[in-house]
């Protein structure tokens, strides 16, 4: 029988957001509680407690023990980020000894051993790491990544816990110095770590606790995204810990097998506050037995956050229904936007009102930019959610490509300014110019438009197709492909490419199991007939197995590279040649 118990929800210590210079002062404070960090084992059992108090007992001890390897104040240290109390301990640990955190990721997919060990490689190099640390389970592929760097120590925990405690003042980072550095989610090929310092990150952080969520001390945190990636760590780690409250974690290859824990969790401690992009609601809906859902109890889910480039309400609307008997309600749903260079969130719709939905007129949308509000069946318009008001500390633009601002329901491309905007790409000057302007205005990359003071987002502004001068959003021919039988859901990536002297050509690159050559011919011209009715465009469609996509670290798809593995798998005569049977094809 399992003796450990989990942390309780605060019931002693007042709740403080503020009056912090950095993230040493934030853990001082909550460890004179009772609450901390839960860590749930592949069938949902407790298997690790580690309350505040004694991370920051352990994070002291570990501290003095990475200084008597005689880093230098600022030093990088790199920590292989699986979902275990050792990532906690260490990233204190450097908040303690004045060394800087660098969450690596701990994502795996079969058969992608070399390309993992090469991603860690390059963002070891990229911030100059003078230490690394892996957990058992990473340890060989650490050592992989780490050989011919120079580097003072690579090694596991036990290899820490066998060094000298230094005896050595602390002198923990300060507010001007960096936090921690944080990877982008898509920044592989070309790592872009994200300086954070410790003012900018406690801005957010306060933020978010006292206006995005409004936080009290019935408050409990659950999740199961990885710490290596920015919802994960500032979501599920920092913002636990500035509010003093509890948090439950799954690892994220446990919920990617069985989902349903994440759901079981919530309901057996009472947690209220969740998050997950579009396709972990899809995956947990899909995957749920009505024998669940009749055990589940989530009424005090109230805040269930989704955040994407742009969010598909369809499978959300699909969850509420399904886990409606469950207490469960559809009104917890939160739109949020952010990226990691403003720390986190930028912006959360109202609590408890659900998703808001705005239907326009997808022609005038494509042909001019202009959000117009429409009634009309599903080939001519496109809802897209409201993403609410941005957080206090922040303000924004709605520009066009010249530099000029739009009104309102006009897409252009989002511009942030605030508290919680980054100093800038770690060491990389060259990327930093091209996103962070002088006066601080941040281009996110991202496209959308505004309703009054809230933000709807489009698109990422690379990912968009154009053709014969119109915009067509990628999501929009992704959720229509999605829809034909046989497509799996969440595997399919649309994309242009340019053929020479033919104009851009739209690509859909889905997966799907089906192997039966009438049945593959049947699902490529269905698509093919929705996308010309509901866009007026012809498309190219490449049938690939499931798993085929490439995904960011987080999850999330990526059409650049999705783009880059097509063109490696087609010479340009093949793609020309089927571009004109395409066009042959298909209806005038």
């Amino acid at each position: 029988m399992n003796s450990i118990k989990p942390t309780s929800v605060n019931k002693t210590l007042p709740v403080k957001f503020t009056g912090y210079s950095n993230l040493v002062e934030a853990l001082e404070y909550a460890a004179r509680g009772d609450t901390g960090f839960n860590f749930y084992d592949g069938r949902g059992r407790l298997s690790s407690v580690l309350s505040y108090t004694d991370l920051r007992d352990q994070a002291r001890v570990l501290a003095r023990r990475l200084l008597s390897l005689g880093c230098e104040h600022g030093a990088r240290v790199g920590i292989i980020a699986e979902t275990e109390p050792m990532f906690h301990r260490f990233f204190f640990a450097c908040q303690y000894a004045g060394l800087i955190p660098v969450a690596l990721p701990a994502g795996i997919q079969l058969g992608a051993h070399g390309a993992y060990v090469s991603q860690v490689r390059r963002m070891l190099k990229s911030c100059g790491a003078s230490i690394v640390v892996a957990p058992d389970t990473h340890a060989n592929f650490m050592q992989e990544a780490v050989q011919g760097l120079d580097l003072l120590v690579a090694g596991k925990q036990e290899d820490f816990d066998a060094l000298p405690q230094s005896d050595k003042d602390f002198v923990a980072l300060s507010t001007d110095e960096s936090a921690y550095l944080q990877y982008t989610s898509g920044s592989t090929s070309f790592p872009r770590g994200v300086e954070v310092t410790q003012k900018t990150v406690l801005n957010n952080l306060r933020e978010i606790a006292r206006y995005g969520l409004k936080l009290d001390t019935h408050d409990r945190f659950v999740s199961w995204l990885p710490f290596y990636h920015d919802m994960g760590l500032v979501g599920f780690i920092l913002v636990p810990l500035i509010s003093q409250l509890s948090v439950d974690y799954l690892g994220s290859r446990t919920f990617a097998m069985r989902p349903r824990l994440w759901l079981k969790i919530l309901s057996e401690n009472g947690g209220t506050i969740s998050s997950a992009p579009t396709f972990g609601y899809a995956l947990c809906a899909k995957r749920l037995r009505p024998s669940d859902i009749e055990t589940y109890d989530l009424s005090k889910w109230r805040a269930a956050c989704v955040g994407a480039e742009r969010i598909n309400p369809e499978p959300l609307q699909t969850f509420a229904d399904i886990l409606q008997p469950s207490g469960f309600d559809r009104n917890a749903f939160v739109a949020c936007y952010g990226m990691a260079e403003c720390v986190l969130a930028t912006s959360f719709a109202p609590l408890g009102e659900g998703l808001g939905i705005d239907v326009v007129d997808r022609q005038l949308m494509a042909d001019t930019g202009e959000a117009r509000p429409a009634d009309g069946d599903g080939a001519s318009v496109s809802a897209y959610v409201d993403c609410g008001k941005l957080l206090p500390g922040f303000e924004f633009a709605i520009l066009d490509k010249n530099g000029n601002k739009l009104n309102d329901r006009n897409c252009g491309e989002i511009h942030l300014k605030g508290s919680s905007v980054m100093r800038g790409y770690f060491k990389d000057e060259q990327s930093t110019r091209k996103v962070l302007s002088d006066d601080g205005w941040l281009n996110t990359g991202d496209i959308g438009y505004s309703i009054g003071n809230h933000l709807v987002i489009t698109s990422r502004s690379k990912d968009v197709i154009i053709i014969k001068g119109r915009n067509i959003w990628p999501y929009d021919l992704e959720v229509l492909a999605q829809q034909t039988i046989g497509v799996k859901l969440g595997g399919v990536a649309a994309f242009s490419i340019g053929l020479g002297a033919h104009e851009e050509q739209a690509v859909l690159v889905v997966e799907t199991k089906e192997k039966d050559q009438d049945k593959r011919l049947h699902i490529i011209e269905e698509i093919g007939k929705s996308v010309h009715e509901h866009f007026g465009i012809n498309v190219l469609i490449d049938l690939t197995p499931r798993g085929t996509l490439p995904r960011t670290s987080s999850g999330k798809l990526s059409r650049s590279q999705s783009k880059q593995d097509y063109l490696a798998r087609k010479t340009l005569e093949h793609v020309e040649k089927s571009a004109i049977r395409v066009v042959d094809k298909q209806p005038a």
